[in-house]
């Protein structure tokens, strides 16, 4: 291994040895215009090969063989070099190009350099600048604005349902409201939509926000709170009815129900609310007797009229008056309404509010009832307190009985003297007295106060010489009403237990 390597580097030198003086002596007859041709130190590898393998070549082969091998090498070196002149012309072209313009390009990409150079301190500095000014543990306003807005952006739906909620809660409540059943399971998706917004309320109260919500969510509930007093004065409320919708105002308005505003039955203004709205509703249906109340109104204008100097309305001897029928069928349809509205209007009362059943009536509303005799809630303390030492206002129902009891009285005051029948007058006497026990079932009884109110009206009768008759007629009254009423409670009685039938058609007969 080690001699024949050995061997070609003696080739190798012997080669180089022998193609020295082939080229000095070749030297003088190369071409003159390749002046800058290297010398015999500089020899390339490539002429020396060639110089090497002209040395190895006889004369015969030199002078016939050579010439035709080199002529061929040219012209495949010239192919080679048009070939790759055609295909590489655009790329010399534009490289020539870019290369003419490197002269003027390198001095500005220099300067360039050099600016950019002198710019980078700049550059670190408001770079430091900046990460100090927007430091997330520093305060910046524009900092602050972008997270308000990208919270903002990420709580959209949340906000969108926020606002959302009052449309929703109007959509509750007039859904309800349209259809007038307060069992409607819409309150109760209105009142859990308004707690829910109280409790937004409370927990961002800073919020404008939540303020704005709040505000139109309280429009909402008093408007609901508005219809709910409403339906208190439907004309053919019922219990239920009107317990769930007492039950509703105390969920939705519970500032009615509040302690500060407690009665002595504990009640709140509810009571309050309660008795005035049925109040309104008597009223509204007595007004629907209007029409009988002016031809009423016209015979009291006629028999005053007649009677001119008479301040009880009766008529002197030949100028009598014998009208009272409009009045009658005035009072009769009146007191009728009266009746079944005003034993209606405390019944359901009580019922509602149950506390109000031993409610004592105020001192200055039982004295009337006190000084008749007359049945009554049993009285109370007068300066009454609650638990905490507060004191409380009177029940609604200790004065409602006496203002319902006058607004009759004032009726049969004004039209009863234009009745002067005797027996058109025990009727509406004897229909008075059953409203008055109507009443007393509740604690309300007035039938006592009616032997006063025929003694202010009188009877209105012209015949003088029967004053022990007009004496007696309240007490001929009562006692025909006491003994009806006894018939009735006996046929009551024997209904009940199965027994009398024929009893019982017997005293319908007599009645």
């Amino acid at each position: 291994m080690g001699l024949g390597r050995s061997a070609m580097d003696l080739t190798r030198v012997w080669g180089q040895a022998m193609a020295d003086p082939l080229y000095e002596l070749l030297a003088p007859y190369l071409d003159q215009l390749h002046s800058s041709r290297p010398t015999t130190a500089s020899i390339d590898a490539t002429t020396s090969r060639y110089l090497n393998r002209l040395s190895t070549l006889s004369l015969s082969s030199l002078t016939s063989q050579e010439p035709q091998s080199l002529a061929q090498a040219s012209h495949s070196t010239l192919l080679s070099i048009q070939s790759l002149s055609s295909r590489s012309n655009a790329a010399v072209i534009t490289s020539s190009e870019h290369f003419s313009s490197l002269q003027d390009t390198l001095p500005l990409l220099a300067e360039e350099t050099k600016r950019l150079q002198d710019a980078i301190p700049k550059l670190d500095e408001s770079a430091a600048a900046f990460s100090t000014t927007y430091s997330r543990s520093s305060e910046n306003e524009v900092l602050d604005r972008r997270k308000r807005a990208l919270l903002m952006e990420r709580n959209a739906d949340r906000l969108a349902d926020i606002l959302d909620l009052p449309t929703l809660l109007s959509s509750a409540i007039s859904s309800s409201a349209a259809s007038g059943a307060p069992t409607s399971t819409n309150y109760a998706t209105a009142l859990d939509l308004y707690s829910h917004i109280k409790r937004l309320h409370l927990l961002y109260s800073d919020s404008p926000l939540i303020n704005s919500v709040y505000a139109q969510t309280e429009s909402a509930m008093q408007y609901l709170t508005s219809h709910l007093i409403s339906s208190l004065r439907a004309s053919n409320i019922k219990l239920a009815a009107g317990m769930r919708t007492v039950g509703w105002l105390r969920r939705v308005a519970p500032e009615l129900d509040a302690i500060g505003h407690r009665t002595e039955n504990g009640e709140g203004l509810l009571g309050y609310l309660f008795l005035v709205c049925r109040l309104s509703t008597l009223i509204a249906t007595l007004s629907a007797l209007e029409p009988l109340r002016r031809l009423a109104d016209q015979e009291t204008e006629t028999r005053l009229r007649k009677a001119p100097n008479s301040t009880e309305g009766t008529a002197a001897n030949g100028n009598a008056w014998h009208g009272g029928q409009q009045t009658e069928r005035y009072l009769k349809k009146y007191i009728e309404i009266f009746r079944e509205q005003s034993f209606s209007i405390i019944s359901m009362y009580r019922s509602i509010f149950p506390s109000a059943a031993d409610e004592p009536m105020a001192d200055e509303v039982q004295l009337p009832f006190k000084s008749l005799g007359l049945k009554s809630i049993s009285a109370g303390s007068e300066n009454a307190s609650s638990p905490d030492g507060s004191e409380t206002i009177p029940s609604a129902l200790s004065s409602f009985p006496s203002h319902l009891t006058d607004l009759l009285l004032d009726i049969l005051r004004q039209y009863l003297p234009n009745v002067l029948d005797k027996t058109s007058r025990e009727s509406l006497l004897t229909q008075i007295l059953y409203c008055a026990g109507s009443l007393g079932r509740l604690g309300g009884d007035f039938s006592l106060m009616l032997a006063m109110l025929d003694t202010e009206v009188g009877d209105g009768r012209d015949d003088s010489d029967d004053d022990e008759g007009d004496a007696n007629h309240w007490v001929e009254v009562m006692k025909k009403h006491r003994e009806l009423a006894g018939r009735l409670e006996a046929l009551a009685t024997n209904a009940a237990t199965g027994k009398g039938t024929d009893q019982g058609v017997s005293l319908r007969t007599k009645s």
